[in-house]
């Protein structure tokens, strides 16, 4: 796949000037941005993922390759913007902590903001002793995720949701097809990823470790990431010659969901581009709030989000059936 020209030289351009606050950005305006959130001094930037086609999936030369990375098949996806970073603690707990937002902004919230659901405000450390701050956040189901973007897009007015798998590892390869976006061996990762060789069993501020070439940190290790599709131990594909276009897999029940990037905890396998996780009821057995909280929090301090604005908007109807699709009771 040949890549946009602005795209081979986008790391360097990110370390040289800072994005520009551009909330507005377009088809006519396909470049890095930052997405300022109003009433606070807080943004993040994102990143601009060309429209493109990839074979997801692992290969057969893979001696780590797992049986739910195949059939390697052909996808084609959209062009969409994606975080450059995990999502910080600084920036989630505005939405978690209704008080610290009101508290932060010089005018009453909206009343959409202001009548959000929300989780209580978690009364134990979310952060399992690792800390706040530029370190991502962490412990929060799918369903908290979404609700958070959903809460951006009130505080925005642009629409921002997770990504699918399949515009996951499309990103996280960033055309290239190897084990990993910098090739095939393992010991490169530390230069990349924070990862159980060099971690400390802990998490990391977000972006301290090198980006992919598409300019994303943190995409393998410190936590792994939620994508909105159900996990499938097999893909489900007819022909993986023919491009799939677009692909999700939306579920129809709570368990499970598929993870991606693999975590401060990880081997060096589990990092691989290919590699998949899926969620489990065993998260919320030990669930840190009392009582239980039954959508919001998973003892999974190694679980975090990465958000995706797509390049065509969706209808403003389309948005609030992804922002408010009921949940699905636990088990």
């Amino acid at each position: 796949m040949v890549l946009p020209h602005f795209l081979s030289t986008l790391v360097a351009l990110i370390a040289l000037f800072p994005f520009p606050d551009n909330t507005a950005a377009s088809h006519n305006n396909f470049e890095p941005y930052r997405q300022h959130i109003p009433g606070s001094d807080l943004s993040f930037s994102l990143v601009p993922i060309p429209k493109g086609e990839f074979v997801m999936g692992s290969s057969a030369k893979d001696s780590h390759a797992e049986p739910d990375e195949f059939p390697a098949h052909k996808v084609a996806l959209d062009a969409f913007w994606m975080g450059t970073h995990e999502i910080s603690w600084d920036i989630f707990e505005l939405y978690l902590d209704k008080n610290l937002e009101a508290s932060l902004s010089e005018t009453a919230l909206p009343e959409a903001l202001d009548g959000i659901t929300r989780p209580s405000t978690p009364y134990l450390d979310m952060t399992f002793g690792m800390g706040k701050g530029k370190k991502p956040a962490l412990a929060m189901t799918q369903y908290n995720a979404i609700q958070f973007c959903k809460w951006l897009y009130l505080k925005t007015g642009v629409f921002y949701r997770l990504p699918t798998e399949a515009e996951w590892e499309y990103a996280a390869r960033a055309g290239t097809g190897t084990a990993y976006f910098f090739g095939d061996d393992p010991e490169a990762l530390d230069g990349f990823a924070w990862y159980a060789k060099n971690s400390g069993e802990v998490t990391h501020e977000t972006g301290s470790k090198k980006p992919n070439p598409w300019g994303l940190y943190d995409i393998l290790g410190n936590v792994m990431e939620w994508t909105y599709d159900k996990y499938l131990p097999k893909y489900q594909v007819e022909d993986p010659n023919k491009a799939v276009t677009n692909p999700v897999v939306v579920a129809d029940e709570l368990y499970p969901h598929s993870l991606r990037g693999g975590h401060y905890k990880s081997g060096a396998a589990d990092l691989r581009s290919a590699n998949r996780f899926s969620s489990t009821p065993v998260w919320k057995q030990l669930d840190p709030q009392i009582p239980k909280s039954k959508w919001w929090f998973p003892e999974a301090p190694f679980v975090g989000i990465r958000i995706v604005r797509p390049l065509d908007t969706p209808s403003r109807d389309e948005i609030m059936a992804y922002y408010d699709k009921a949940p699905i009771d636990d088990y």
